[in-house]
C-alpha cells in the first residue's frame, strides 16, 4: 500500500484538472435573480468554441426540438440555463482531460464508455420520473473521472490493476484499496467536491458501487449503478442479458425494471449516443 490519501492525490492534480471560468461565473450567476437569459448567453458566447459545440447539441436528436436553435440566448430561454451549464460542465471536463498522456489510457474508449453511461443514466432517470434528468447524464459522464486521475498519478500501479482484475469493477476497487490506499471512486468524488457541484453528482459518483450506503441520493446512485452496468453491452461487446447478471437485485427492485425493459432502454439510448458523443467529444468517432 502507498503512502498517500485520495485528498493528496487530488491536490496533486488541482491545477491540471481545473474547470475553465465560464462555467463557475454561470454558477455564481445562477444564484442572483437579477440576471436575465441574455446575460447568461453573453457570458456563454464569449467562448465561440462552446457556443458552436453547445448549439450544435440542442439542436441534435437529444433533444428534439421541432425547430432550429441559431443563438445561445434562444438555447438558453428553451433548455433552460441548468441544463444549459450541464452542457458547458460535460463539454469543459473532455476538454480538460485532454491532458492525460494516450500511452496511460486510450481516451477514446473511456469518452465512448462513459457518454455511453450518461445517455443511459438519463433514459433511467427519466423512466423513473425523477425531475431533471439532465444531472443524471452529468453523473454518468463523470462517474469515472477518478480512474483518469489515478492513471496519470499512478500509472504502473493501474496499469497492474486492470490486468490482474480483467477489468472487473468490484476487483479493480478492491485492488486499488490494496495497492494504492484508496479508490477512483474516492478520488473522484473529492474532485467533484472541489469543483463545487451539487452533492447530488459527487454523493451518487461516490456510491454507485454500493448505492444502498447513499445517504441522501440513494435513487441516483442506483440509477448510475444500473447505468454503469448496461453501458458494457456497447463498450464490451456483452450481451444484455451478461449485463444484466451483474445487477444486483436489489438496484431493479428499488427502481422498479424489469428484464423485459433493458432492451427498450438499450436501444433508445443506441439511437441517442452517436450524435450526442461526436458533440461532447469533438473530432472523435463513436464507431
Amino acid at each position: 500500500m502507498m503512502n498517500f490519501s485520495a485528498e493528496e492525490v487530488y491536490n496533486k492534480s488541482i491545477e491540471l484538472f481545473s474547470l475553465p471560468d465560464v462555467y463557475f461565473q454561470l454558477s455564481k450567476m445562477l444564484n442572483d435573480s437579477r440576471y436575465t437569459s441574455l446575460d447568461f448567453a453573453q457570458v456563454i458566447s464569449k467562448d465561440p468554441a462552446l457556443s458552436v459545440r453547445l448549439l450544435k447539441l440542442v439542436n441534435s436528436s437529444y433533444y428534439g426540438f421541432p425547430s432550429r436553435i441559431d443563438t445561445i440566448s434562444r438555447a438558453v430561454s428553451v433548455v433552460g440555463i441548468k441544463d444549459l451549464q450541464n452542457l458547458v460542465l460535460a463539454t469543459s471536463v473532455v476538454d480538460t482531460f485532454h491532458k492525460i498522456p494516450d500511452e496511460l489510457v486510450d481516451m477514446t474508449s473511456f469518452w465512448l464508455r462513459s457518454v455511453n453511461c450518461a445517455v443511459i443514466a438519463k433514459i433511467l432517470a427519466k423512466k423513473c420520473s425523477i425531475l431533471h434528468t439532465e444531472r443524471l447524464f452529468i453523473a454518468g459522464l463523470l462517474h469515472d473521472l477518478g480512474s483518469l486521475i489515478l492513471y496519470f498519478q499512478f500509472p504502473e500501479q493501474s496499469k497492474k490493476i486492470l490486468e490482474d482484475a480483467k477489468y472487473d469493477r468490484n476487483r479493480i476497487i478492491e485492488l486499488e484499496n490494496q495497492l494504492i490506499g484508496f479508490n477512483h471512486v474516492d478520488v473522484g468524488a473529492e474532485l467533484l467536491r472541489y469543483w463545487k457541484l451539487p452533492d447530488s453528482l459527487s454523493e451518487s459518483v461516490m456510491h454507485y458501487m454500493n448505492p444502498e450506503a447513499s445517504k441522501d441520493y440513494q435513487l441516483e446512485a442506483y440509477i448510475l449503478n444500473l447505468a454503469t452496468c448496461l453501458c458494457e453491452v456497447f463498450t464490451r461487446t456483452e450481451q444484455s442479458q451478461d449485463a444484466l447478471s451483474k445487477v444486483p437485485e436489489a438496484t431493479l427492485t428499488m427502481l422498479n425494471i424489469k428484464e423485459q425493459d433493458i432492451e427498450q432502454i438499450l436501444e433508445q439510448s443506441k439511437q441517442e449516443f452517436s450524435q450526442v458523443f461526436t458533440m461532447v467529444v469533438p473530432g472523435q468517432s463513436a464507431t
